[in-house]
């Protein structure tokens, strides 16, 4: 928009601080847009130019805003917009003007640990830096609140490696940061808030590395019908297990009157950066995408609509989690990590180039649920005219394992270079181009005695469900020129391949998330 004179600048603001539900009133040259709790001070130059902004919060002085004053100068005005909702949202808490002052305290004592706690010694595992503050800090990267910028902690990012750089365009290639505002919301509930610090001074950790509170009885608090936020940006696609985890660690219930809930791909595709432009899938029906890999190589990925149809798998997107002690955070981050890790893995199958005829894709390939943390990769061997399948696990965000069924390769470490790989590209379609190429490289073998393919199972504690042939059989196989075929197509399976596929194991998966109670440590119990 183009901005000439004072009044236009005026009328845009004026426009803007109406549709946060913001105050507005101005004073000669100067801008006012005003909240409960705090308020925007902009002075305008006569030609409609910017001179300066403030922020001032309750009680405090006005101090300057580069990134403010940088928006309105460039006419960012929906940057400037969306940033002014953020910081709103951080100073728009329930209640009268008393508890409204005791709640944004309360918040100022919670960011105060949070930074206390992101501050703690830790052991880095990632070369890099900042991605290691984000994907295994306590509190993962805290941008501390100040005047212009809202409590934010970013606790999850996707690797970025040559490969993902690629003239190839691949999946979302850029990396997402996942973050969370933090913030007070409404509770049905009256909830106890802290009015002071519940660290220690110094802050310790117990001997199994946890940051250490302060007991209640210690640690003045107030009772409150709110509650603190985590409010999501974006929102996290999680199936109905993940949600009660959440609730379990802060034993606060999330709300469920508006969750909307459809099958796991069906979010991922609409959040999917690379799926823009699809249109809408129907429940039960199998989409297929085709993935650009760098050197020319096509994937098709078939995404059975009935298979991830089941309860299990039905998915909803979460914006925002209430929690009350800053004790609850690293248990929440670890948990949204986990959750991210899979998601992540999942959307790199997730394309903005939807199967069509006449596409001519190199490989070919079918993604099942196994479990609500893992899930099968079957395929055509590229040697022999038999299937072979990848489970992948992802105990934590951390720790990713592939197992490899029906491959009759006696090489175990190849196991251990696909869980490397997919650890570190966070990517099904580069794991299987680089598993593609160690097949291509490495004769067949049968199996050694010692490790047949249903001792894998059972070492493993998890093995492919014996649908996976099978429905990749209906669905996942394509004629010669590349052309999916129907589900009531199928491709005849060998009869010797019945035993490359291991016999189905269900021993309960171990729970990468206990959820006792969060425990509150005195500096004695050390």
């Amino acid at each position: 928009m183009h901005v000439s004179s004072m009044n236009t600048m005026r009328s845009r603001l004026e426009v803007i601080a109406k549709q946060q539900g913001m105050g507005y009133h101005i004073t000669e040259a100067t801008c006012y847009l005003t909240g409960d709790l705090f308020y925007l001070e902009v002075v305008l130059l006569p030609c409609g130019g910017v001179e300066e902004v403030k922020v001032a919060p309750h009680g405090g002085s006005p101090v300057s805003s580069e990134s403010f004053l940088r928006l309105l100068r460039s006419k960012l005005f929906v940057e400037f917009s969306m940033k002014l909702a953020d910081l709103f949202a951080q100073y728009n808490i329930p209640g009268d003007n008393e508890i409204q002052l005791k709640l944004f305290a309360s918040m100022q004592f919670l960011g105060k640990d949070l930074q206390q706690i992101s501050q703690l010694l830790s052991v880095p595992t990632d070369s890099d830096p900042r991605v290691d503050l984000i994907n295994n800090g306590r509190i993962g990267n805290l941008i501390a609140g100040k005047e212009d910028c809202p409590l934010t902690i970013q606790f999850y990012t996707t690797p970025t490696d040559e490969v993902k750089t690629s003239d190839i365009q691949m999946a979302a290639t850029e990396a997402l940061v996942q973050a969370a505002q933090v913030a007070v919301g409404v509770s049905d509930v009256p909830r106890e808030l802290q009015m002071a610090s519940v660290l220690p001074q110094p802050p310790q950790l117990d001997p199994q590395g946890h940051p250490v509170f302060l007991p209640s009885s210690e640690a003045p608090h107030e009772t409150f019908p709110a509650c603190f936020l985590l409010k999501l940006q974006p929102a996290v696609p999680m199936t109905s297990s993940f949600v009660s985890k959440l609730g379990q660690i802060t034993d606060v219930a999330i709300p469920d009157v508006d969750l909307q809930w459809a099958p796991l791909p069906k979010l991922l595709m609409r959040r999917s950066p690379s799926s823009n432009g699809l249109g809408e899938i129907r429940d039960q029906q199998d989409t297929i995408f085709t993935v650009p890999l760098p050197g020319g190589v096509m994937h098709r990925y078939v995404l059975a609509g009935a298979a991830w149809e089941v309860p299990a798998q039905r998915a909803t997107a979460v914006d925002s989690i209430p929690f009350t002690h800053p004790a609850h955070v690293p248990g929440l981050l670890a948990l949204l990590r986990h959750r991210c890790a899979i998601n992540t893995l999942l959307r790199s199958c997730i394309t903005s180039q939807c199967d069509r005829a006449g596409l001519v894709c190199d490989l070919h390939f079918e993604v099942l649920p196994e479990s609500e943390t893992s899930f099968s990769v079957t395929f055509h061997r590229p040697d022999t005219d038999s299937l072979a399948v990848l489970l992948v696990n992802v105990c934590d965000s951390n720790q990713i394992t592939c197992t490899l069924f029906g491959s009759e390769i006696a090489d175990p470490s190849i196991e251990e270079y696909l869980s490397t790989v997919m650890k570190r590209f966070m990517s099904v379609p580069v794991t299987l181009k680089a598993l593609h190429g160690k097949l291509e490289e490495i004769p067949s073998a049968p199996l050694s005695p010692g490790r047949p393919a249903t001792a894998e199972a059972e070492n493993d504690h998890s093995a492919p469900s014996a649908t996976a042939a099978a429905a990749f059989s209906q669905s996942a196989a394509a004629p010669q020129d590349g052309v999916g075929v129907s589900a009531s197509a199928c491709c005849a399976v060998p009869a010797a391949e019945s035993e490359l596929l291991p016999e189905i194991h269900t021993s309960p998966a171990v729970d990468p998330h206990p959820l006792a109670p969060v425990e509150v440590f005195t500096p004695e119990d050390q």
